[in-house]
């Protein structure tokens, strides 16, 4: 009697199917010239707030667009259309801990995605699975605060690691909360030397222009490539 055991490596499997569809889903983009930031962070980092402080900063210059990941409730999507978002649709997971690229398919049709300048994914507050779900989005973010203390690259390494930029928020609150930019920095730096990094406060406005600026210079560099392959 043969007693050999199969595995079937299920979670491999599920994320193949995802970015099948995160493709697709990314040619979409492609097509409707919406350059997409997935906005990956722990509950209460300030991940609406980013986004607030973007579409106040691209005013009368972009035109801005969002799809809002949570367990439940539309909240943040009101919050988002009140503070001047262009278009927004609410994903609501039901329970699941980050946003699939399928769930992103299905969203999309309530999007006016042609419309948009600048598409803002904000995903599931989580700093461990979704950064294993690719969107197909063009480029991943990773939201952090002072508030949450400087150890988060120790513990939560591969989503720093995988991120195209970091924004370390809430710098108004340094003097009030055990947060250590040196021991912060180290750690980040072990795991990834050259991500760039912008030190911002949604309350106050410090350094949210300078990292918006920076995201438009990221989009015109891929404008640019893009016309230069046509």
């Amino acid at each position: 009697m043969n007693t050999t055991r199969r595995s079937i490596k299920v979670v491999q499997n599920l994320l193949e199917d995802n970015d099948r569809t995160a493709d697709e889903i990314h040619e979409r983009f492609e097509q409707a010239k919406a350059y997409t930031v997935n906005i990956m962070a722990s509950p209460g980092s300030g991940k609406t707030s980013v986004i607030l402080r973007a579409i106040g900063a691209l005013e009368g210059q972009a035109r801005v667009g969002v799809i809002e990941g949570d367990i439940a409730s539309a909240i943040d999507t009101e919050k988002v259309l009140q503070g001047g978002a262009h278009d927004a649709v609410q994903i609501n997971t039901g329970g699941n801990c980050h946003l699939e690229a399928g769930m992103v398919k299905k969203a999309l049709p309530s999007l006016n995605l042609d419309e948009l300048d600048f598409l803002f994914i904000e995903n599931v507050g989580n700093l461990i699975c979704p950064n294993h779900w690719c969107l197909g989005e063009h480029l991943k973010l990773c939201l952090v605060s002072t508030a949450e203390g400087h150890d988060k690259p120790l513990k939560y390494p591969e989503i720093f690691a995988a991120s195209d930029v970091i924004l370390l928020n809430k710098m108004d609150l340094m003097a009030w909360v055990d947060f250590d930019a040196g021991r912060f920095y180290e750690a980040l730096r072990s795991l990834s030397p050259n991500t760039p990094v912008f030190e911002i406060s949604c309350r106050t406005g410090e350094g949210v222009s300078k990292w918006v600026r920076w995201l438009k210079h990221n989009e015109s560099k891929r404008l640019a490539h893009r016309v230069a392959l046509f």
